[in-house]
């Protein structure tokens, strides 16, 4: 039997290589710093799991594989312990997540799906395309959809797979996909590029590592997709507001919001690329119901007071502008309370002109906006934090609707403001969610 260990296993990506191994038969032992539902769900299902600080004394001397998660640095106690393993035993192979995945990825046809938003969603959309179409995909994603038992990953019968390509550390240059697909590109990922230019070169090589007759799927909208090059070999699929299929989705899709519907427009060309006649597709689109931080609802309550709680994952401006406008679009009459927690110091500084424009048109939207304390990324942290804080934030957009409230006093402050029957809107990648679900959800 095959022994994995996995240091940071409670990631949302790197759970579910966690899932493809131990479906395939191997014996998995891994590393989290803190215990959380992934980790929780991976003991049960079999893992075993040290929760604390990394140790070297973690790693069995008999391993067979290593892998860590990108946010895992060189000096980490367990990497060390692989290297000096690997000395031992030259069999032994030490490899990122993305390059775990992108060795899993050489045995299927796959599908990747990259771009600075809408990648989690449009996976969700496709999965369900092609099991409505009975090709029984195997699916890694970077969220949880309710229809797989696991949450982030299903393990399929057949040789398609459907993968999340992250761009972070140029990540999707490790996978090897026959269809592409980019679904925007923006300034993203600031403490890793320089710039758009370089984030853009990025994008080029994935393109240019497609094989002949690879298929390329682009939403046309992205102008700085508009500026990569593509082979002659290289099959075209381009989507865009303007195409005639909208008004057909719009009908159908059960989420709200113009981004969805370009994700749909997405999915729903993988599905012609795959040759799946209009109609699957449409009933396979038309199953969608969201996924997990992706304006999920569950029922909300605080002091005696019940509201729709809503959560979402959105951490850049842009990302956060659509679900806002989202937001509004369904519940158009409701008072709507939203609670953003920036996401990482570097990205909050080096995005703040944009971060800016966004909060002060966002009283269109919502009625009061709350900011709390910055989310801050260990390890990827620099000197931003000396530059930016949340409360700066507030005080720049010289809005009055917009309220900074530290984390620690939240609830408090909500017990004030919340009469019942209100949309209260959890925003953010980080520890947000953990809080909204222990504060304000309903059991």
């Amino acid at each position: 039997m095959k022994k994995i260990y996995l240091i940071g296993i409670g990631g949302i990506g790197i759970s579910a290589l966690a899932r493809y191994y131990l479906s395939e038969g191997a014996k998995i032992i891994g590393s989290d710093l803190s215990s959380n539902e992934t980790t929780e769900k991976l003991i049960k299902e079999g893992a075993q799991i040290f929760i604390g600080p990394h140790q070297s004394k973690h790693l069995p001397d008999d391993i067979n594989l290593v892998v860590y998660s990108v946010a895992v640095s060189e000096n980490n106690p367990e990497r060390q312990k692989a290297l000096q393993l690997q000395t031992q035993n030259n069999q032994l192979e030490i490899l990122s997540y993305p390059q775990a995945l992108g060795k899993i990825s050489q045995q299927y046809f796959t599908i990747a799906v990259s771009g600075t938003h809408g990648k989690s969603t449009t996976v969700a959309m496709t999965s369900l395309i092609l099991m409505e179409a009975g090709l029984d995909p195997t699916i890694f994603i970077g969220t949880k959809l309710k229809e797989f038992p696991e949450g982030n990953f299903r393990k399929g019968k057949s040789r398609y797979l459907v993968l999340e390509a992250d761009e972070w550390q140029a990540s999707f240059l490790n996978y090897y996909p026959q269809i592409l697909v980019i679904t925007n590109i923006e300034e993203e990922h600031l403490d890793f590029y320089k710039d758009i230019e370089d984030i853009l070169q990025t994008y080029q090589k994935a393109i240019d590592r497609l094989p002949q007759r690879g298929i390329l799927i682009i939403n046309n909208d992205s102008p700085s997709i508009r500026r990569l090059k593509i082979r002659p070999d290289i099959q075209v699929l381009k989507y865009s507001h303007q195409d005639p299929l909208v008004a057909k989705l719009q009908k159908i899709l059960k989420v709200p919001g113009d981004y969805n519907l370009r994700n749909a427009l997405a999915s729903f060309y993988i599905g012609r690329s795959l040759n799946l006649s209009d109609q699957i597709i449409f009933q396979g689109l038309e199953k969608y119901q969201g996924c997990w931080r992706r304006f999920d609802q569950r029922s909300g309550i605080l002091a005696g007071r019940q509201f729709t709680l809503v959560y979402d994952y959105a951490h850049h401006p842009t990302a956060l502008a659509a679900f806002l406008q989202a937001l509004r679009e369904k519940f158009p009459q409701k008072k709507i309370i939203a609670i953003f927690q920036p996401h990482q110091y570097e990205r909050t500084w080096k995005l703040l002109i944009k971060f800016i424009d966004v909060l002060k048109k966002s009283n269109a939207w919502v009625d009061q906006l709350i900011l709390t304390d910055i989310y801050e990324v260990a390890g990827r942290e620099k000197e931003a934090k000396q530059k930016i804080n949340a409360q700066l934030l507030a005080k720049k957009t010289q809005s009055t609707f917009i309220v900074f409230q530290p984390l620690a006093n939240l609830s408090q402050y909500l017990k004030q403001e919340l009469q019942g029957g209100e949309i209260v809107a959890v925003i953010g990648a980080g520890n947000i969610y953990e809080w909204g679900k222990s504060t304000l959800e309903k059991k």
